[in-house]
């Protein structure tokens, strides 16, 4: 369970900094290389540090809470300046299809028709969220603590899956109307050939997109600040003889995480 949580964080740790630099380079043409990532990884992990040296409720939780605010914002933002009524239409349709296909998408392996999406793309995340299971499992307990059966069905079940899929909707539909209606053919390209900076791409085409591209940098940021402390925490959780570790335990894991994450990044 440890080392699964380990190489979990370190690895969203590695994602996460691609984005990062994509986001620079495109608001400020800092180079993409191994170089600028490794120090991004180096800058998250010492926000990281200093969130998990703060603790639960002073470091976690105010961080999370700013997470919301900057999140909210921009979805409301896309929502607002984009095609209102067509988001909200295709919204709709789409959680119905959603809710249609769940059992038919679910258990479909293409076992009739081969092809290596199935193998290259949804395995890798199956294998990834089940390194993060144990983690996200204990984390959740911790932070549920005193709360009802009913508090945690709502918290924990319905309020984030209704979230993802007004926030998938939303961002993107707006996209596809950005394409389809609007004919937007570089958004197309951006994905195809980095799709790491398909965001800022599709923040470009609407008003201040530059201020809303520094926001997204940021918001990818302080995500992985989260990942990475709250990751830390867990870790130390289920390695401690008590909840009152010293704070070093907790740092010793967080650059445990940040370490992998350069040798991952350096090595593929």
């Amino acid at each position: 369970m440890t080392i699964g949580t380990i190489f979990g964080v370190a690895t969203t740790l590695g994602f996460g900094v691609t984005q990062i630099n994509s986001g620079l380079n495109y608001l400020f043409g800092i180079q993409q290389s191994i170089g600028i990532q490794v120090g991004l990884i180096v800058f998250v992990t010492f926000l990281a540090s200093l969130s998990v040296g703060f603790g639960l409720d002073k470091g976690i939780k105010r961080l999370s809470e700013l997470n919301l605010i900057l999140v909210l914002l921009l979805l409301f933002f896309v929502f607002f300046c984009s095609s209102t009524i067509y988001i909200l239409q295709t919204t709709i349709q789409n959680a119905g299809q959603y809710v249609s296909n769940l059992f038919t998408m679910t258990f479909n392996l293409y076992a009739y028709q081969p092809n290596g999406w199935i193998g290259g793309w949804t395995i890798m995340y199956w294998a990834w969220w089940i390194s993060w299971s144990p983690f996200v499992g204990m984390f959740i307990a911790r932070v549920s603590r005193g709360r009802t059966i009913r508090e945690f069905i709502v918290g924990v079940l319905l309020i984030p899956t209704g979230f993802t899929i007004i926030w998938m909707g939303f961002l993107g539909n707006a996209a596809l109307f950005n394409i389809m209606q609007e004919h937007n053919v570089s958004l197309i390209h951006a994905v195809q050939s980095d799709s790491s900076v398909a965001l800022f791409e599709f923040l470009n085409h609407l008003p201040f997109s530059g201020v809303m591209s520094l926001l997204a940098t940021v918001l990818v940021m302080l995500f992985f600040v989260t990942s990475a402390d709250s990751g830390a925490l867990v870790t130390d959780y289920l390695t401690a003889k008590t909840e009152n570790s010293p704070t070093w335990q907790r740092l010793f894991w967080t650059v445990l995480m940040a370490a992998l994450a350069i040798i991952l990044a350096v090595i593929v």
